[in-house]
């Protein structure tokens, strides 16, 4: 359960499918225009229920409860070996070295 105070992640369809305008691209047409908003939940809650959050800039925003506690999960890929030479030969360069 989500309590109210809770720094949450709520989805909302802005616009369905056909409800967009006809000055998109035909891929864009064929989807709904959707929004995830972060913001401090106004009352208790469970995952799936319709809530009210108040953003950081104090808006309020009506949604889908989707998560609790949201943080970025991307990253900047796998490590590649080759960059460690890459950086050795530029930090050569960049010295001057031999060449």
């Amino acid at each position: 359960m989500a309590k109210k105070g809770d720094w949450v992640r709520i989805h909302t369809v802005v616009l369905k499918a056909e409800e967009r305008t006809g000055k998109i691209p035909e891929d864009t047409k064929k989807c709904d225009l959707e929004m995830w908003t972060k913001g401090e939940l106004q009352e208790d809650a469970e995952i799936g229920d319709v809530v009210t959050v108040k953003t950081a800039v104090g808006r309020q925003e009506k949604g889908t409860l989707i998560e609790v506690g949201p943080y970025y999960t991307h990253s900047y890929g796998k490590f590649v070996p080759e960059i460690i030479q890459i950086d050795k030969q530029l930090r050569e360069i960049v010295r001057g070295g031999d060449k």
